[in-house]
């Protein structure tokens, strides 16, 4: 028998796969990528027997595959939180999907494990901009404020490595930094000494020292535009920047357009945190967009799309009468 583990690129994903292969050590073969690449398991092969493990890639964007690898004889267990649509029935398929807009899939897997190793879940859900829920599920761990930042920084430093328009722009590809994570059972001794993520660390700051000057392209009562250039750095920070800014702004909602190499744009949306809706509808009414209520994106928005962009943006957070 073959085990495949199938994990989305950000902190979610790696922080996801790494609870599960905690709780059951097993060699497996990996199927990663940039966050934003997750028709994953169109890269998938697998026979009758083999068991395949899917983390934080919506199931609505990879039905075709995962129904071909059901028909093969795969068995497949599937953990995700974004928009499924509907949800096959399946004896070899086995998941635990749950589209609230307070959990990531890391908090899915926690839950699945009984808190095993929550600490690497509340790292992922702080990475994924659920401060809330990251400090409601860290409650019975009883961290002091400090150990919290530690696992705040983890969160965003691991989320902040999946951003990209290629693999070049990383500092991490996602199968390497998952190995080296693997190593930790505690999260703390990975900040405290693995080199990786002192590079992930600096990285993340003086990129994020680039955005901060940064203005809005337009802002309306409900929300605000901010578009990055074509470099490296912008496409790294792209999300990690619009958290930030939703963080900040909690009562509006902000798109972050980041431009591409072919003069197209990857799209951040972050609903207001006080009201976290709308953003999955808003980037599926484009193609390659996709999410989940609170966050979502468009993998490659046309140029000559980005005035219905903005149009659709300000009609779905108007703003409060």
């Amino acid at each position: 028998m073959k085990r495949i583990d199938v994990f989305n690129g950000d902190a979610d994903g790696l922080c996801a796969l790494h609870q599960l292969r905690l709780a059951e050590p097993a060699e497996a073969e990996l199927v990663t990528g940039l966050k934003r690449d997750i028709a994953l398991l169109e890269r998938v092969t697998a026979a009758a027997g083999d068991a395949v493990t899917v983390l934080d890639v919506s199931l609505d964007k990879n039905r075709e595959a995962l129904l071909r690898l059901l028909e093969g004889g795969a068995a497949v267990r599937y953990f995700d939180h974004h928009f499924p649509g509907d949800i096959p029935q399946h004896p070899r398929l086995e998941t635990f999907i749950d589209t609230a807009a307070d959990v990531c899939t890391s908090l899915l897997v926690d839950r699945h494990l009984n808190g095993r190793f929550r600490s690497w879940a509340v790292a992922a859900a702080f990475g994924d901009n659920l401060h809330a829920s990251a400090r409601r599920a860290a409650e019975p761990l009883a961290l002091a404020e400090r150990e919290l930042e530690q696992l705040r920084e983890l969160g965003e430093c691991l989320n902040y490595n999946g951003y990209g328009e290629s693999l070049d722009d990383l500092h991490f590809h996602p199968a390497e930094l998952y190995r080296i994570v693997s190593a930790y059972a505690d999260p703390f001794s990975f900040v405290a000494g693995e080199p990786a993520f002192a590079m992930l660390r600096n990285g993340y700051r003086e990129d994020m020292a680039r955005a901060a000057g940064l203005r809005p392209e337009a802002e309306t009562a409900g929300g605000a535009i901010y578009l990055l250039p074509d470099a490296q750095w912008s496409r790294r920070v792209s999300g990690i920047f619009a958290n930030d800014l939703a963080t900040a702004h909690p009562h509006r909602a902000h798109g972050v357009l980041t431009r591409r190499s072919d003069g197209s744009y990857t799209v951040s949306v972050r609903a207001p945190l006080d009201n976290p809706a709308g953003a999955d509808e808003l980037c599926r009414s484009f193609p390659t967009g996709g999410g989940r209520k609170g966050a979502a994106g468009i993998n490659r928005l046309p140029s000559d799309l980005l005035d219905e962009f903005l149009a659709r943006f300000r009609a779905a957070y108007p703003g409060k009468a």
